[in-house]
């Protein structure tokens, strides 16, 4: 079996995390966790990094950290991860989704101004695959409606919008560390902002909201989304890494084009756009309407050769949980319910080797 990702922790990963246990300092009390937070506040251009568990928590900290009560609303793409919409919900707001760009998945910007109302309060901007949501528009609508802008980040660490960091457009801005992203921390996430009072309240939010004068006093309901020192000490080695780290995947998705390039079933990643070269964090792929299967049936062929792959997101208008509930009644979004049907991606972590593309590739071929 070739797997869908391999991290690649062959730099300082032993090192830091020997100085942790050589130290004692292994919770989330320790020098590796404000190191880290300092390196990524740099690194990203931004004045305040939390650390917190992982990448889902971040955003449940960060949409109450901007304010986002019961009954308000929140736009984002249906196409995207569930942590998304279930952070909003779970502050008590509404989830409105708008439909996919069908070249880079991301959301339509041109479909959010017809989604504002009074009750509208944030957007919620989500990077998809590789390449970052067109932030100018949004910034745009976002001023001239007074609306923040919540910036989910996981999946772009180290790409860049006309040369400016992704996770420095938010209000508040996320990133996610699981093993496939490219920097990890095994789980992990990270909440970034230049505003000081968004960022204490997200320091409190990730500590149960302890209180420095009176600890075991609470104004506030928080959660323990503390990241360890032993997570940190992983961070802080991947991100000394982060550079090469993104070329090789600009090198992979470039050989997976050649190689894939002939496949007249296949819509392949598009490589450039005028803001942003293709980062390429996964590999994905759409069947196109010549295939007659879908991506299902696709994923048991390729899983049955022993080669790894996952399905595209579900859309957040279709998943059970929130139909059950009594949202998104008669929603549809056509090019994001086609996308979620017919996309998968390919083998496309950092510790893939290039004999592997080749064999992936031949294996795609094969089956075909």
């Amino acid at each position: 079996m070739i797997p869908v990702n391999t991290p690649l922790l062959d730099g300082n990963e032993k090192k830091y995390l020997n100085e942790c246990i050589d130290t004692g300092w292994i919770s989330s009390e320790g020098p590796f966790i404000r190191k880290f937070e300092e390196q990524m506040a740099r690194y990203v251009g931004r004045k305040h990094a939390i650390a917190v568990a992982n990448g889902s928590v971040a955003l449940d900290a960060a949409v109450v950290a901007a304010g986002i009560k019961p009954g308000d609303e929140v736009i984002l793409p249906t196409f995207t991860i569930i942590s998304c919409a279930a952070a909003i919900v779970r502050a008590g707001a509404l989830p409105v989704t708008v439909d996919c760009d069908p070249a880079t998945f991301n959301m339509d910007v041109n479909a959010i101004e017809s989604q504002i109302n009074k009750k509208t309060k944030a957007i919620m901007v989500v990077h998809i695959y590789g390449f970052p949501t067109d932030m100018n528009p949004v910034i745009a609508i976002a001023r001239k409606h007074g609306l923040k802008i919540i910036e989910d980040a996981a999946e772009m660490h180290g790409q860049t919008y006309f040369g400016k960091m992704c996770g420095s457009f938010g209000d508040i801005s996320t990133f996610s560390f699981y093993p496939n992203k490219h920097i990890t921390t095994g789980e992990g996430g990270m909440i970034l902002t230049d505003d000081d009072r968004i960022a204490e309240h997200c320091r409190s939010l990730r500590n149960l909201c302890f209180k420095p004068e009176k600890r075991f006093v609470h104004d506030e309901l928080g959660w323990n989304f503390r990241m360890t020192n032993l997570q940190a000490a992983l961070g802080l080695a991947q991100l000394e890494r982060i550079e090469t780290f993104v070329e090789k995947k600009r090198r992979m998705g470039r050989l997976y084009n050649e190689l894939l390039s002939e496949v007249a079933q296949f819509q392949l990643p598009v490589s450039h756009l005028p803001y942003a070269e293709n980062i390429y964090w996964v590999y994905p792929i759409v069947l196109k309407d010549s295939y007659s299967g879908d991506a299902e049936e696709f994923c048991k062929l390729l899983t049955d050769k022993g080669i790894g792959n996952r399905p595209f997101f579900w859309n957040m208008h279709e998943q059970p949980v929130f139909l059950r509930s009594g949202l998104f009644k008669g929603v549809r979004h056509p090019r994001a319910e086609r996308i979620a049907r017919r996309g998968f991606y390919i083998p496309s972590g950092l510790g893939l080797r290039e004999s592997e593309i080749h064999e992936v590739c031949a294996t795609i071929r094969g089956i075909l």
